[in-house]
């Protein structure tokens, strides 16, 4: 705390929570006052810019610097700071008309802020949630988004949740409250509204408040949603929703709610919601697939469950995890695998995130798990023997072992002494194994992963360590040059373990010191082999080195460079060998070096691939002891290249020259102060090697060049060693085996940093004069044309100078525009080079762009050395963000989630604060925009749009990187950039112009200078844009060109947000509606496209534009609330007498003026049915809303554009021309734009333009043409929503206009046309009051099956008016129970099409019987009453025995057919409605199915055959179907019964079939069914009553379904079970009696023959169930079955099955399954399974 107070006087505050590796920096004294300082501009700029309401560019400006500053130094502000720069940005988010890129960027902010969630607790925070939601609810459901009227991008979905999520634990404890008034009332399942708002309540629902308060949070709503949950039985798609809210509130609530009645049914839905496939044949319904769980969300909520007193949930996680354990395997296969591997890696990962929290995280204010449901040691164990199984198998899957290796991280974490042991087991064989190299790389993948939990011992598993170097030496064969992926988890696997271990032999221990325990003393002698495995691993990489020299590989010709696989190898093996030597003790270490230094001398490598390896091992040396390594590198390379010399002017150098320099090169990339005593000798190799003739040799030059410069002139920390000062003491003194896995100490890290001296910066400065100086002025001279130069000279010149910059990019900063830490001494005399460098190359660039410019080469150089002075500030970007990435893979593949706090190893942590301090280097965006700047970009654009294709890409990415640095430099830049564009320069050429459309196109992650958030830079680019297409340089031949207009237009069509024209805050921030100054000039322009334009896609982006304004001029419509609303004391939901007004009542239908004048209209569906909203609104009477059939004089001059063109009859003929056109044949579907642009046009004009539009109409009408049809459905539809607040009169007139339109259209409808008539009548139904439409409705119902024109029609109008019916839900039981009732006497059709019509049809009328908790019996038609009238005609099937066959009628058939016909006819259709609603209605009514089964029994085929008639085939699919059925626990008795009953009839294909049926019920119920002993029992005593069937196929099936129950763990395999069968096998067959030849023996098995049998297949079904392990009970079993191998057929068959197929499931692992055999027995099997030989 001492340190926490000193802080606070420094700062003035106490900060919420800071970077703390900012405080391990070298000049970290310095951070504070550069922190307030940043601070304080920050806090007083954007105060002021609230206060100017300057939102831009004043507070985007500053809340940027926030956010960087927040990157910078964390959360380093007080409390009352963080709260104020909350509340100001949830203010800033929630301003109603927000541009939304502006929006996206504070609300990411504001999600920053409040990430850490125990900083503010509910007392210093309170936020509103109602803004939010409106936001929320403006956007993701916004009115105006499908006209074209805004854009949104598609991450603002995201940012918002997001959002939401951060704000949820400060709502008030009111909010839940609230939330449930307001979406309450949206609650009707058969709405979209359901979806809604169930996903509202998952969203913002709070679940964090603390216990005194639960009664205002969650019991408010629990018990209610929970109820819905439990009765829904067919997935609908807001059941997700659901599960995610309950997995948050069990999560946060762990220990507050009682979930045990719950569990079985959870564990059942997460079972079901895997979609494992189960059984023979089987249908999945599609929504199961879409709508499943969501497995971070169910891992969650299986989390928060396990613990506390009763112990249920780990007892059903375990069964669920025993019943598909072996989908696990890798051999099996499918799309199901994902889920599974995804479940198995994230509930380790959760449930340790809760021991976390439960035992290590520092209390905060949010509520703690009671001490009564913490997780106890037993659980954790428990929990971990759960998932053993599971996670060894997908050791090996088909999606790679990663998600298994990361389980085991966590889980070893836990329990290690459970989880290293048997993947001990698996790793020592694999290592061994020479031909299964998957096995390896599979197994090391998960060692690394459990390697700290190994390496560190601890009390549960203290004989971890000794493993270690067994598996170190193991390992080493596995770097191999022949395999590359086996190389490179080698290589990772001996870094991971030596990073945790320090090299040292510690074995004079054992001597010394007496104290030490029996596992310490084994470490100790075993340490004594490090030096042996060091010496080993080099070998073995000197082998590998030998092995890829680039001559053997490939010819020289070929290819320079490495391999993108030997870079991988490159980089594998430095950072190993450098991983070895840093944690090497001194002595262990020079051996080593003596040996690299031995093998890099006495051989001379290529510089290409085998000398990048050498030198790099010889680097890594180098930085772990570099004066030791340089005094033996340095000399000994400079001798070398000092002799050698001589021959400095050819263009083939010498290869040990090269090789020398090479190694020279990379070795002086250490520590400066070390390379200071051989300056003398470096300086003079510099001079001899900078200006050679060949290339390979100057560019070897520059880069020793380039890192002497770098070494001494930045800071960096110089040992990555694991334990801080190394492990160079005595070991008397310091053990190390102590040290082995033990994390850093982030207060103790003793970094040893390199800061640049005084000495090192004047030798940098030194350098520079010496070398850049003359190749600046010679560069100069020849800009100037008064020196000549060749290219090559040229180049080489830029070379020098380019690594330069490179070497120096820290010393002096090209302007000081940033407090970037300078050493303090650097000399302001010193001329400032980063200048003199960039006035050089403008003058060369220029003299190069005149005289030669196809010298690509110096371009490409002159190009990088710009991009260096504008970014380079010691480090590049790409490099920075790959070092960040591979940092948090190393973090995650090594950290320890259980007990956190950054106990990472300390190299990791040293590299942490190391990326800090570049973050702070590389952090300068923003930089102030100067002269000098201005001029290197000019010179950039004029590059991009220069001859040279790859010259011009180059420069377009340094220039938009350029781009996104300075701020408003785009402004600057843009007209130069449209100068190419302009048509009036004629001096433009083709690649002048396309690199000037790629520079406005932009890069796809920087800016895009085609749309910027500007509108004066959009004023200019855009008409810019459209005009170049007149330029002479303009040609559609070339590709290139026409696909980069389309780009642009598609970067400016899809991520150009709709932005404000005119936005202003004013004290209340508001703003004017977006469009109004230029809906006038769009309308102009539209009404003209409409007209003139004969292109398509032009006339439809026109047609958008018109609905849109349509939108924007529409009048207001005043509402008030309805009166007749009284509150409902309790929740009940349905048909209610308070709502009953609400439904079609033919009887008092509003046929009158009066009576329409007198009706409550209430257009959305949903109102009502689960309880009233607060206030209830409806429009106000006639005379109250704005005057309809306005005169000309009365409109706005908007309108009277509008009225015009529609007006016009030349106009409206083009018009609807141009609509009834064909645009893709069999393509055009119904549009809705153009539905909304009629909707518009007679809502705003009321019914002005029906009189010119009729005779069109009834054309098109007659016209069968699909495109003709189309276009009056769509106008059809757009008038009948657009007479919505029409008078009585008009609406009136209008159905007599419209009804016998729509008789016409109907009678004409065609297979093309269907759908569209569909569209149009459901879309004109929609939200409407079906008591304003009831004309169309009693025309549609006047008699739709009555076989005018065909089966065909009949289906069409059937499904037209289905159409209409479903968007009224629950309000028309009237006309339900009509059609119900006139259907039922045609349910016997004939035809396959209305068949299946009819299906559907009942389908949506029984959809609205359902059995949903608290809601009323519904007074639409039930579903039993239908099945009792349809079971009395089904009787004469049900009664018979025969079989029975589809009857197909002929047409002429006139005579009465008799019952049974009838019947099959009618089960067909109902067949199909069985099906059709099995996907459909959200519970399933399963007495009325029940009474169906045993017919369906019958029928169901039992082969898979394809060729079926009709029938069969449909009753297979609809028992498929039933059989995956949610079951409720009260419904279990009810199947069974039916079921046993069905087990006795006598037809064997209802037996076969049942047992097929009750394979796929049971494990889609498997828990519900497991909860209940009885049901257990039973279905126990059915299937091995099964067992004994006569006929063979039938207990063949009873056997495959009793070994799949076994499988699943619903049965287990107990002594009684056993003896029943043993006891089955031994009865005695009768003798066979001789029989005469030709004579018919008795076919039919006598009764012993079957029981013989039924033994036998039981004990086949017991082995067949462990697949991939043998149990103890197995061996004696498979000799029982061995001695019936000579029984008669059937039984010989079933023996000989069972051993082939567990000589196939056991043969991969048949060495460890041997173990559980003694030899006798062993033997026995050997001849049973080697088949014997013919030839003996």
């Amino acid at each position: 705390m001492v340190a926490g107070e000193l802080l606070s006087d420094i700062l003035g505050f106490v900060p919420q929570k800071d970077i703390v590796y900012n405080k391990l920096l070298p000049y970290a004294d310095r951070l504070d006052d550069e922190s307030n300082d940043i601070l304080s501009k920050i806090k007083g700029n954007l105060g002021r810019a609230v206060q100017l309401r300057e939102i831009w560019p004043g507070v985007l400006f500053w809340t940027r610097k926030l956010s960087t500053y927040m990157r910078l130094y964390g959360r380093k502000f007080s409390k009352e700071d963080h709260v104020l720069f909350i509340k100001l940005l949830y203010e800033l988010v929630t301003i109603p008309r927000l541009e939304i890129s502006m929006m996206q960027g504070f609300a990411r902010l504001l999600i920053n802020l409040l990430k850490k969630r125990e900083l503010l607790s509910r007392e210093d925070l309170e936020l509103p949630w109602r803004p939010l939601y409106e936001l929320h609810d403006r956007i993701l459901f916004s009115k105006t988004e499908h006209l074209g009227l805004n854009w949104f991008p598609n991450s603002v979905e995201s940012v918002l949740k997001t959002l939401v999520k951060s704000c949820r634990p400060y709502f008030s404890e009111s909010a839940t409250q609230e939330m449930l008034d307001e979406w309450r009332p949206l609650l009707c399942p058969f709405d979209v509204t359901m979806q809604k708002a169930i996903s509202n309540f998952e969203l913002f629902l709070p679940t964090t408040l603390p216990p005194e308060l639960h009664h205002k949070g969650f019991k408010l709503w629990f018990d209610e949603l929970i109820s819905l949950w439990v009765s829904v039985q067919n997935l609908p798609s807001w059941e997700v929703h659901l599960v995610n809210l309950f997995a948050r509130l069990a999560n946060d609530n762990i220990g507050y709610i009682d979930w045990d009645p719950y569990i079985p049914k959870i564990f059942t839905r997460i079972l079901r919601s895997l979609n494992l496939p189960v059984g023979t044949s089987q249908m999945i319904v599609s929504r199961y697939v879409t709508n499943a769980y969501d497995i971070s969300h169910v891992v969650l909520w299986v989390s928060a469950l396990l613990g506390g007193p009763s112990k249920q949930a780990q007892a059903h996680l375990s069964g669920l995890f025993s019943s598909i354990t072996s989908f696990f395997h890798p051999s099996n296969h499918g799309r199901w695998l994902v889920k599974l591997m995804k479940l198995l890696q994230r509930l380790p990962a959760s449930v340790v995130r809760r021991l976390h929290r439960e035992r290590y995280r520092k209390p905060t204010w949010l509520t703690p798990i009671p001490d009564s449901h913490k997780l106890t040691e037993e659980d954790i164990t428990d929990f971990v023997e759960s998932m053993m199984q599971p996670v060894l198998l997908a050791m090996f899957s088909k999606t790679g072992s990663l998600d298994a290796a990361q389980a085991l991280q966590n889980l070893a974490l836990m329990r290690p002494e459970l989880v290293i042991p048997p993947v001990l087991e698996k790793t020592y064989p694999a290592l061994e194994t020479l031909t299964e190299p998957h096995q390896l790389t599979a197994t090391l993948s998960c060692m690394i992963g459990v390697a700290r939990s190994l390496v560190s011992g601890g009390q549960r598993f203290p004989e971890g360590p000794t493993h270690m170097l067994p598996l170190l030496m193991r390992a080493l064969p596995g770097v191999d040059p022949n395999d590359f992926s086996k190389c490179m988890i080698t290589f990772q696997f001996i870094a991971t373990f030596v990073t945790l271990v320090p090299l040292v032999d510690c074995s004079s221990a054992l001597h010394e010191k007496t104290d030490l325990t029996e596992v310490e003393r084994e470490m100790c002698s075993a340490s004594a082999e490090f030096e042996d495995f060091v010496l080993q691993f080099m070998d073995r990489c000197f082998a590998l080195i030998d092995s890829s020299t680039l001559e053997q590989t490939r010819e020289e010709t070929e290819t320079e460079k490495m391999t993108h696989l030997e870079s991988l190898v490159e980089l594998g093996l430095s950072s190993t060998f450098s991983t070895i030597l840093t944690q090497c003790s001194l002595d262990i270490f020079k051996v080593a070096l003596e040996k690299v230094f031995n093998f890099a001398t006495t051989n001379i490598f290529e510089t290409r691939v085998a000398g990048r390896m050498v030198a790099d091992m010889c680097r890594a040396a180098a930085k772990c002891h570099p004066a030791e390594s340089l005094k033996m590198f340095v000399p000994h390379c400079c001798n070398a290249i000092n002799q050698i010399a001589e021959v400095l002017n050819e263009e083939e150098l010498d290869k040990e020259l090269l090789w020398n320099l090479q190694l020279l090169s990379e070795v002086t990339r250490v520590d400066g102060d070390k390379i200071l005593r051989y300056r003398s000798d470096l300086v003079q190799v510099l001079q001899l090697t900078l200006h050679l003739k060949c290339k390979q040799g100057y560019t070897l030059a520059c880069n020793l060049l380039h890192h002497i410069l770098r070494s001494s002139a930045l800071i960096y920390p110089t040992e990555y060693c694991s334990v801080p000062g190394g492990f160079n003491q005595p070991i008397s003194d310091y053990l190390p085996i102590k040290d082995w896995g033990r994390p850093g100490d982030l207060w103790n890290l003793d970094i040893q940093w390199h800061v640049p001296s005084v000495e090192e910066t004047s030798f940098a400065f030194y350098l520079l004069d010496l070398i850049l100086q003359p190749e600046l002025q010679r560069l100069q001279r020849f800009a100037l044309g008064e020196q000549d130069m060749s290219r090559d000279d040229v180049l080489q010149s830029l070379t020098i100078v380019q690594h330069c910059l490179l070497g120096a990019g820290m010393i002096k900063v090209l302007v000081n525009s940033y407090t970037v830490m300078l050493p303090p001494h650097a000399d302001e005399s010193r001329e400032n080079y980063r200048d003199a460098v960039c006035r050089v190359m403008r003058q060369l660039l220029h003299y190069i762009l005149e005289h030669s410019e196809d010298d690509t080469k110096s371009l490409f150089s002159i190009i990088k050395i710009i991009s260096d002075l504008l970014h380079f500030k010691g480090s590049h970007k790409q490099e920075f963000d790959s070092r960040w990435k591979s940092f948090n893979l190393v973090k995650k593949s090594m950290e320890n989630r259980l007990h956190g706090r950054k106990q990472h190893i300390r190299a990791l942590l040293i590299d942490r604060v190391m990326l800090q301090h570049e973050l702070r280097k590389l952090t300068v965006e923003g930089c102030q925009y100067r002269s000098i700047h201005q001029e290197l970009m000019r010179d950039l654009l004029r590059l991009s749009t220069s001859t040279y294709s790859q010259v011009r890409s180059k420069a377009q990415n340094v220039l938009f990187t350029a781009l996104g640095t300075y701020n408003f430099c785009c402004r600057d830049l843009i007209p130069h950039v449209l100068e190419f564009l302009n048509p009036d320069n004629s001096s433009v050429t083709q690649q002048q112009f396309k690199g000037a459309l790629y520079c406005l196109l932009g890069n796809h992650s920087g800016v895009c200078l085609a749309n910027l958030h500007d509108w004066e830079c959009i004023i200019l680019t855009w008409p810019a844009i459209v005009r170049s297409g007149l330029s002479s340089a303009m040609s559609l031949e070339k590709p290139s060109i026409v696909r980069l207009f389309d780009d642009l237009a598609d970067k400016i069509h899809r991520q150009y947000e709709t932005i404000g024209i005119d936005f202003s805050v004013r004290k209340t921030p508001t703003a004017l509606s977006q469009i109004n100054p230029w809906s006038k000039a769009i309308a102009i322009l539209s009404k003209n496209f409409l007209c003139i334009s004969n292109t398509y896609f032009v006339c439809s982006v026109a047609i958008s534009a018109v609905a849109g304004i349509m939108k924007q001029i529409k009048r207001p419509h005043k509402k008030i609330p309805v009166s007749e609303v009284k509150e409902l004391s309790a929740i009940v939901a349905g048909d209610r007498p308070d709502n009953q007004w609400l439904q079609y009542d033919s009887s008092s239908l509003p046929r009158t003026q009066q009576d329409w004048d007198r009706c409550v209209f209430v257009e959305k569906t949903h109102w009502g049915y689960y309880c009233w909203p607060r206030k209830l609104m409806m429009y106000a009477p006639l005379e109250e809303q704005p005057k309809q059939n306005l005169t000309r004089e009365e409109m706005t001059e908007r309108e009277q554009i509008m009225f015009d063109h529609f007006s016009d009859p030349v106009f409206i003929n083009q018009f609807i021309e141009f609509l009834s056109l064909e645009d893709r044949k069999g393509k055009d579907k119904f549009s809705p734009r153009r539905f909304c642009l009629f909707k518009g046009l007679f809502r705003n004009f009321s019914d002005a333009f029906l009189p010119i539009l009729r005779p069109h109409m009834e054309r098109l009408v007659a016209d069968s043409h699909e495109s003709k049809q189309r276009c009056v459905a769509e106008i059809i539809s757009g008038l009948i929503r657009g007479c919505k607040h029409w008078s009585y009169s008009r609406v009136e007139s209008l159905w007599e206009l419209l009804c016998p339109l729509l008789r016409t259209a109907l009678s004409n409808i065609t297979i093309e046309t269907y759908a569209d008539w569909g569209t149009c009548i459901a879309t004109a139904c929609e939200s409407r009051d079906p008591r304003k439409l009831h004309w169309l409705f009693e025309m549609l119902m006047e008699s739709p099956v009555n076989g005018e024109g065909g089966s065909f029609v009949d289906a069409c109008r059937l499904y037209v008016l289905q159409g209409g019916l479903a968007q009224q839900e629950w309000r028309v039981p009237e006309l339900l129970h009509r059609l119900l009732q006139y259907l039922e006497p045609k349910l016997t059709q004939v035809y396959k099409n209305v068949r299946e019509r009819i299906g559907s049809v009942l389908t949506y009328i029984f959809m609205i019987d359902v059995n949903l908790p608290c809601t009323q019996p519904t007074t639409s038609p039930h579903i039993s009453d239908f099945t009792e009238r349809i079971l009395l005609q089904l009787k004469p099937l049900i009664e018979g025995d025969e079989e029975i066959q589809n009857h197909v009628v002929e047409e002429n058939e006139v005579e009465e057919q008799d019952e049974r016909t009838q019947a099959i006819k009618l089960l067909k259709t109902v067949l199909k409605w069985q099906i059709a609603s099995a996907g459909r209605s959200f519970s399933t009514a399963l007495p009325e199915q029940l009474q169906l089964l045993p017919l369906l029994f019958k029928i169901a085929p039992v082969e898979n055959d394809d060729n079926y008639d009709e029938l069969k085939k449909d009753a297979k699919t609809c028992l498929s179907l039933m059989s995956q059925g949610l079951l409720y626990t009260e419904q279990i008795p009810m199947v069974l019964s039916v079921l046993q009953e069905i087990a006795g009839s006598s037809s064997w294909h209802a037996r076969y079939t049942v047992l097929t049926y009750l394979q796929i019920m049971v494990f889609y119920n498997l828990f519900t069914f497991m909860s209940d002993q009885k049901a257990m029992n039973d279905v126990r005593t059915l299937v091995i009553r099964l067992l004994e069937d006569e006929q063979l196929e039938v207990r063949e099936m009873a056997a495959t379904t009793l070994s799949g129950f076994l499988q699943c763990n619903f049965l287990s395999m107990d002594t009684p079970m056993q003896a029943h069968f043993e006891a089955l096998c031994k009865t005695c067959l009768p003798k066979k009696r001789k029989r005469e030849l030709g004579a018919i023996g008795d076919t039919i098995p006598s009764a012993d023959l079957v029981r013989r049998h039924a033994g036998v297949l039981g004990l086949s079904a017991c082995i067949l169930s462990s697949p991939y392990d043998v149990p103890t009970w197995m061996p004696q079993l498979l000799m029982d079955l061995s001695a019936h191998l000579n029984d008669t057929q059937p039984i010989e068959m079933t023996v000989k099955k069972t051993l082939s197929n567990f000589r196939r499931t056991h043969h991969d692992n048949w060495q460890q399954h041997k173990q559980q055999f003694t030899d006798d027995q062993l033997l026995v099997l050997t001849d049973l399974l080697v088949s014997p030989c013919y030839y003996a």
